[in-house]
């Protein structure tokens, strides 16, 4: 074997690694319990007035409360955890402003019937109290969307859409989708957007205090890993490939202002289609476009993996609340044809 296939064989074995790596930490409960115990980077700011803030409540955060994980980006954001902010500040402020939230969710083929009711039914007890929300669902069953009783300026919009024969497509195009209603709707009735995967159930407070221009939430079997584990897309010819990054976000919530949220998925649909044009695909398809875009555009405001936490990662000491969980997969039914 000559030196030239020896050292393309010893790259392939460095890409692969990782994701090695990954496969193995999602299924194994020892080393994500060891994982848990590896110390996170503390934040370099002496006070939140030294934050780039989204907003003045922001100065009212308590960086030091949490001196166990990371509560500042380098580039000033805050990543919100329990015991940072005071609710009822944040409850008050944005009543004030007159904000108001579309959260968009999508369920398609065997998903709505799996998990859309428990995820608005849980979602009108937790996500966004006291604020005007509107749910975007899109579905290619829109008679099958369940019938939710709505609190008080709660509504509840069905927008349909086609079933891609590819679970990899629909987690895929949502960006056109989400970038289309709200150029045709959202920007006309609300402040602020949350996208969401439909199988996770909210658990505990989802309030006003994750709200900023640009919001990212820090994946909950990453945030503690050293970034070489990271699974960023390696490929030179995609256009989510990258070499480093900050955090490993994760696409199952994302959200800020409507224009903020318009730009981010209008760059990962082009982004997406240009791989397509290509014959690419994104090694985590639309994750992996979101974590390029958030490298390249910084988020204001970043999410604790309390907004989105795994059960089967089991205890973290760190984790103080869980606010939205991870609800049972079962891939191997929903995700046939």
């Amino acid at each position: 074997m000559g030196i030239f296939q020896k050292t393309k064989n010893a790259f392939k074995c460095v890409l692969c690694f990782p994701i090695a790596f990954t496969v193995l930490y999602f299924t194994s409960p020892s080393l994500r319990i060891l994982i848990g115990l590896l110390p996170m980077e503390k934040c370099s700011l002496e006070s939140a007035e030294m934050l780039s803030l989204d907003n003045r409540v922001d100065a009212s955060l308590k960086l030091w409360s949490r001196r166990d994980v990371l509560t500042c980006t380098t580039w000033k954001a805050p990543v919100i955890w329990e015991g940072m902010f005071d609710s009822n500040l944040y409850d008050q402020f944005h009543k004030q402003k007159g904000t108001s939230v579309a959260l968009t969710v999508f369920a398609v083929g065997r998903y709505l019937d799996a998990y859309l009711n428990t995820f608005l039914n849980s979602s009108e007890r937790h996500f966004m109290l006291g604020l005007p929300v509107t749910y975007y669902v899109f579905t290619d069953m829109p008679e099958k969307v369940p019938d939710i009783k709505l609190g008080p300026q709660r509504s509840l919009k069905v927008i349909k859409v086609e079933k891609h024969s590819r679970w990899q497509d629909i987690s895929m195009m949502r960006m056109r989708s989400i970038s289309d209603i709200i150029e045709s709707d959202i920007r006309h009735h609300s402040t602020h957007i949350f996208c969401f995967d439909v199988d996770q159930v909210f658990t505990g407070r989802f309030g006003p205090e994750a709200l900023g221009e640009s919001v990212a939430l820090l994946h909950a079997y990453y945030y503690r890993l050293p970034k070489r584990f990271f699974t960023y897309d390696h490929n030179p010819k995609s256009k989510a490939y990258m070499e480093t990054g900050d955090f490993y976000y994760h696409a199952a919530i994302f959200g800020g202002s409507w224009r903020s949220v318009k730009a981010l998925t209008e760059a990962c649909y082009q982004s997406i289609m240009e791989d397509k044009n290509h014959n690419v695909e994104a090694l985590w398809h639309d994750e992996s476009h979101l974590n390029k875009y958030f490298w390249l555009h910084k988020p204001s405001r970043v999410l604790s993996p309390e907004y989105c936490w795994d059960p089967d990662i089991g205890y973290r000491r760190d984790i103080q609340v869980t606010r939205l969980q991870w609800a049972p997969k079962h891939y191997e039914t929903l995700r046939r044809s």
